[in-house]
């Protein structure tokens, strides 16, 4: 029986992903999936990164296209509609009203390193600077109490790729994780990072047995900008936790988190 939702995956509204939601839908029931959770980027105030996301006033046609989908596929793969929405330490009152515009399943936090316009605001050029930064924004995002998980948690790797050793990096990894598990907040195995600079899954096994070690539940989710990386590595993955010794992996509906058993969820994949 299918076991597993593809928790995170965007529609062309971002404006750097292709494919409706039900071409997404299609490879999910090809691959053995229950369903999949629409998470496109959400919209920010002040005109923060446009070019990646949806604008503010697009939210009704981001809702229709997933109602419509989900209609669609009724009874073949389960579409639930989320929202991967991004945090920026004083836009806590905008996010708050943003995430009462409609009844979602499941809302991704993230903190994308990446953009110019976060650079913009927060790398001076001190590497080791900007990677506590980043991670002062992670754990302080899920002390919000806004998300249901955090999307993709070392992506700031693949930014400081040439000054990144997890090694070094691990004390500062450590304190966020010791704040993140005091909140209740999951944290996503994206298997998205396999095709980043750094080519390994976000975060790298040496982070996951830090989450793991502080309880953490932890969602799967292959970050789908094109239907075909729906459940993209999702078996590496599945085993890869199960190596570090969870035994189960987290779904959320209606913003409620619930526990997958990982040999039910392998066994529930097609190839």
């Amino acid at each position: 029986m299918a076991q597993l939702y593809e928790t995170h995956s965007h529609t062309p509204l971002c404006k750097h992903a292709e494919g409706t939601p039900g071409e997404y839908a299609a490879v999910a029931q090809a691959r053995g999936l229950a369903g999949l959770i629409v998470t496109c980027h959400s919209p920010m105030p002040d005109g923060f990164s446009p070019a990646v996301r949806m604008a503010p006033e697009q939210l009704p046609e981001y809702f229709d296209l997933v109602a419509k989908a989900r209609e669609e596929w009724q009874g073949k793969v389960d579409i639930l509609l989320g929202l991967e929405s991004d945090y920026l330490p004083g836009m806590e009152a905008w996010l708050e009203k943003l995430h009462s515009k409609a009844e979602f399943h499941y809302i991704l936090g993230s903190v994308h390193p990446h953009l110019r316009d976060y650079r913009e605001r927060y790398f001076t050029g001190d590497a080791a600077e900007f990677l506590a930064c980043y991670y002062e924004h992670l754990a302080a995002a899920a002390e919000t109490g806004l998300f249901d998980s955090l999307a993709h948690p070392d992506l700031v790797k693949n930014v400081i790729a040439d000054h990144w050793n997890v090694g070094t990096a691990l004390d500062v990894v450590r304190r966020a994780l010791d704040r993140i598990a005091k909140t209740g907040v999951a944290m996503e195995l994206n298997t998205s990072g396999l095709n980043k600079k750094i080519s390994e899954m976000n975060p790298g096994p040496e982070i996951l047995k830090e989450i793991h070690a502080r309880g953490i539940p932890v969602v799967l989710g292959a970050d789908a900008h094109t239907p075909k990386r729906v459940g993209d590595q999702f078996e590496t993955a599945l085993r890869q936790l199960r190596g570090i010794g969870f035994a189960t992996v987290s779904g959320f509906r209606n913003r409620k988190r619930y526990e997958i058993p990982i040999d039910a969820a392998l066994a529930s994949l097609k190839a």
